[in-house]
């Protein structure tokens, strides 16, 4: 089961009902924060899900309006009893980025591991069970987009756990993904599960033109969270320009990565009634939804 929550929908800059574009991914007890821009830590607040337990925060790009609010969001998790080293995930540049920023945050009671990522690294990062991948978009700064990915382990098989020799009292921990040493022999979950079933993916993508490339790292996604900056296809001239996205640029590329499903988000400030153009996004993906603050939902894996 993974939940994911909106915490906000607006791009460039707060409005009275819009909040900047976050979002929180939350999975077994843990959560991970996509991006931090001006008065992320009041969003979080609301949808009361904590602060202690965010194991890790992704930043796309190091625009104010998707970084801006990281020192008050720090102090406020130092605050909630935080002790443990909270990992923070950008482009590169990010270590001088976080370095200011925390110029105001000086003294946390928990160390922060900044993990800085380009597209010449591998591309995945492991944050207890979730895999974590990204992809360089098509902004006009260095961007990335990310896909979570929740893994489900193979059903436990007792012929092969039989046919391997592992012995039924260590049965359950390999059932439950341990590596177990037993009498001096290391037995590991594969010699008792079978194939792996599909899991859960969720990707985010925001402030970049459409790529190809985009396709295949959204594919199958159970939720794809993309920006939708302009509602009307006669500003494809000013999405081109400033290196952002249409409704029907979005919907195109949920139709083509076979998503389940699609949240429109990141959307410009003089657009004040997003859902007045939903017709030019389900027209192409009928399974598009205008993204609002606080807008929640789990993903359960399939039967």
């Amino acid at each position: 089961m993974l939940d994911i929550c909106l915490l906000g929908t607006g791009g460039m800059m707060p409005l009275p009902d819009r909040w900047l574009t976050s979002a929180l991914i939350r999975f077994n007890g843990k959560m991970i924060l996509v991006d931090c821009g001006e008065g992320t830590q009041i969003t979080l607040r609301n949808v009361e899900w904590g602060f202690k337990s965010i194991e890790a925060i992704c930043i796309t790009h190091f625009h104010a309006d998707h970084v801006a609010g990281l020192p008050g969001l720090l102090l406020t998790i130092g605050n909630s009893g935080r002790e443990e080293t909270l990992k923070i995930i950008g482009p590169r540049g990010l270590k001088k980025v976080v370095e200011c920023l925390t110029y105001i945050s000086p003294q946390l009671p928990f160390e922060l591991e900044l993990i800085e990522v380009d597209d010449c690294d591998n591309r995945s990062i492991d944050i207890n069970g979730i895999s974590i991948e990204y992809i360089l978009l098509d902004h006009n700064i260095t961007c990335f987009g990310y896909s979570f990915s929740l893994k489900r382990p193979g059903k436990f098989d007792v012929d092969k756990a039989n046919k391997s020799g592992v012995p039924q009292r260590i049965w359950s921990k390999l059932q439950k993904g341990e590596e177990v040493i037993y009498e001096g022999k290391i037995y590991k979950p594969d010699m008792v599960l079978g194939e792996a079933r599909r899991g859960l993916k969720v990707s985010y993508c925001t402030d970049t033109r459409p790529t190809e490339a985009m396709v295949d790292f959204i594919n199958e996604s159970d939720l794809f969270v993309c920006e939708g900056m302009y509602g009307t296809d006669d500003k494809l001239k000013k999405a081109i320009e400033k290196k952002h996205m249409l409704f029907s640029e979005a919907s195109q590329l949920a139709l083509r990565g076979n998503v389940k499903e699609m949240w429109l988000t990141h959307f410009s400030p003089s657009i004040t009634s997003p859902e007045e153009f939903i017709d030019s996004a389900v027209s192409i993906f009928k399974n598009t939804v205008i993204g609002q603050d606080l807008m929640k939902k789990t993903l359960r894996f399939d039967d």
